[in-house]
This record gives structure tokens, C-alpha cells and sequence, in this order.
């Protein structure tokens, strides 16, 4: 079975940059962590002052994105940031082909 890539945009207001960056961080700490992770990682774009923040993550099945998406980090995370968005997250679950 291949393995299932996640990636994620996120676009903070810009009062919240940092307290998304913040809490992003430990999102990262936490779900390396996770039994079905494989990868996961954070990356800044900074696009004429909108700042978008950029997550991919890589994991073993969609067994293991659910447990992430149902873990106590997730959970947390998601009821915090909700109001710190310019808009919902745009992400994209997809079924790895051919990666190296």
C-alpha cells in the first residue's frame, strides 16, 4: 500500500504570524512523533507581506492520518488557531506514485 502525502496551507492574519508559527512548532515536535508519520514539516512563504505557511507531511496509510487527526496535539491545536486564519486551511491529501 503507498504511502499517503498531506500538504497543507495555512494563512495566519497577520496579527497571528507568530502565534501560529508558535504553535505550529510544537505541532511539528509532536507529530514527528507519531507512530504513522513519516515526515513532517513546516516552511514559510512570505509573499509581499501575506505570509502563508506551508506543511507536508508524509504518512505510512490513511490510517495514520486519521490517528493524527484525531490526536490530543491536533485536537488542541485546531481549537486554538481556528480565529487566527485569513482563511480555512487548504488541504490536500494525496496518494504517493512515484517518490523518491
Amino acid at each position: 500500500m503507498p504511502a499517503i502525502a498531506v500538504h497543507a496551507v495555512i494563512t495566519p492574519k497577520p496579527e497571528h504570524v507568530e502565534a501560529v508559527l508558535t504553535e505550529m512548532r510544537g505541532m511539528v515536535q509532536h507529530s514527528r512523533q507519531e507512530p504513522g508519520c513519516l515526515r513532517y514539516d513546516l516552511l514559510r512563504q512570505d509573499d509581499g507581506g501575506t505570509v502563508r505557511l506551508h506543511v507536508q507531511e508524509r504518512y505510512r496509510d490513511m490510517a495514520a492520518v486519521q490517528a493524527h487527526r484525531d490526536s490530543a496535539h491536533y485536537q488542541a491545536y485546531r481549537a486554538k488557531a481556528g480565529d487566527w486564519f485569513q482563511a480555512a486551511p487548504v488541504v490536500t491529501v494525496l496518494e504517493e506514485v512515484d517518490v523518491a
